[in-house]
C-alpha cells in the first residue's frame, strides 16, 4: 500500500494568513505505535476551523522519526510488552510538555510568522488511544493546556484516580466498557462529558475510518476494524462534537450540542 499516494488538504511550508491575537493551539498525539499521520482527518478539520495543530510522533516508538540534519531514529518498544506501554506514556507527556516549551519559547526556531499567530494563552490537546491517556496526563501535570479531548483511550496512572480540574472530552467506541472511565468520571471537578458513538469502533477514531473500507476487499475486515458505522457519519460526528467543544472552551462560543441527545447525530450518546 502506497500510503503516500492518498491525497489531503495539507500543503507543505503553507503560508499562515495574519490574524490579531493569533490563533488557538492544539496539540495532537496518536495511538500506540501509530504515525501522527493517520490523525490528518482531525487535524486538517480543526486547522480549517481556524486553529494551529501540532502533531506529534513520539521517537522510538513511532515507526520512524526524521529529525533536522537527517538522524532517523525507528520503532524500539514492543507491542506485547505493558512494561514499554507504560514508559511509552511516561515519555509521551515529557514529549508533549517539550513541545509546549519550543511553543511557548520566545525564540522557537519556527518561522516568525508563524511564531505570532501562536495564541499560546489558548492551547488544547486531544489524543487517540494512548494519545487519549496523555493528553489527560499532560492537563493534570501542566496547567498551560486549558482543555483536552481523548478518543477512546484508557485512563492510566495517577490523573484517573484523581480526576481534573479543566474541561475534559471523552468519546467512547460502542463496544468500550473501561472501568477506568468510570472512576475518572467521578473524579473529574470540570466541564466533563463523555460520549459513545454507535456502531464505532476502535479505530473508528483515526483515518482508518476513512481509508479502510475503501482499500479493503476482504468481507466483514472494515466492521473488524473501525465497525459497522458508515464512514461519512462516524467523521461527521466526531468533527461537530470536537470542534463543538474547542469553540466552546477556547473561544467562547457556546454550543447547546452538549445539553444532549442530537437529531442531527442520533448515533451519539452520553455516558454518565
Amino acid at each position: 500500500m502506497d500510503w503516500a499516494a492518498t491525497r489531503t488538504h495539507a500543503r507543505l511550508d503553507a503560508p499562515v494568513r495574519p490574524r490579531a491575537g493569533g490563533y488557538p493551539v492544539v496539540l495532537y498525539s496518536p495511538g500506540y505505535m501509530v504515525p501522527r499521520s493517520l490523525g490528518t482527518l482531525a487535524a486538517e478539520d480543526l486547522a480549517s476551523r481556524g486553529y494551529v495543530v501540532v502533531t506529534v510522533d513520539h521517537t522510538y516508538e513511532a515507526s520512524a522519526v526524521e529529525f533536522p540534519g537527517g538522524r532517523l531514529e525507528h520503532a524500539r518498544v514492543r507491542a506485547d510488552s505493558m512494561d514499554d506501554a507504560m514508559k511509552a506514556l511516561d515519555v509521551r507527556v515529557a514529549d508533549l510538555r517539550f513541545v509546549l516549551d519550543v511553543i511557548t519559547a520566545r525564540h522557537t526556531g519556527l518561522p516568525s510568522r508563524l511564531y505570532r499567530a501562536l495564541d499560546t494563552a489558548r492551547m488544547a490537546a486531544m489524543g487517540f488511544s494512548m494519545g487519549g491517556a496523555a493528553t489527560a496526563r499532560l492537563m493534570y501535570a501542566d496547567h498551560r493546556v486549558k482543555a483536552g479531548v481523548n478518543l477512546d483511550g484508557s485512563l492510566l496512572g495517577e490523573v484517573a484516580e484523581r480526576g481534573l480540574d479543566g474541561p475534559f472530552l471523552q468519546l467512547a467506541a460502542d463496544e468500550q466498557d473501561d472501568p477506568s472511565w468510570e472512576t475518572f468520571r467521578k473524579q473529574r471537578r470540570g466541564w466533563k462529558r463523555d460520549l459513545r458513538l454507535s456502531g464505532a469502533k476502535h479505530y473508528s477514531f483515526s483515518d482508518l475510518q476513512a481509508l479502510v473500507p475503501r482499500i479493503s476487499d476482504r468481507p466483514g475486515t472494515p466492521s473488524e476494524i473501525v465497525g459497522t458505522i458508515g464512514p461519512a457519519r462516524s467523521i461527521a460526528a466526531q468533527r461537530a462534537y470536537v470542534a463543538a467543544f474547542l469553540a466552546l472552551r477556547l473561544k467562547g462560543r457556546k454550543t447547546r450540542l452538549f445539553d444532549g441527545p442530537s437529531r442531527a447525530f442520533p448515533e451519539v450518546s452520553f455516558l454518565g
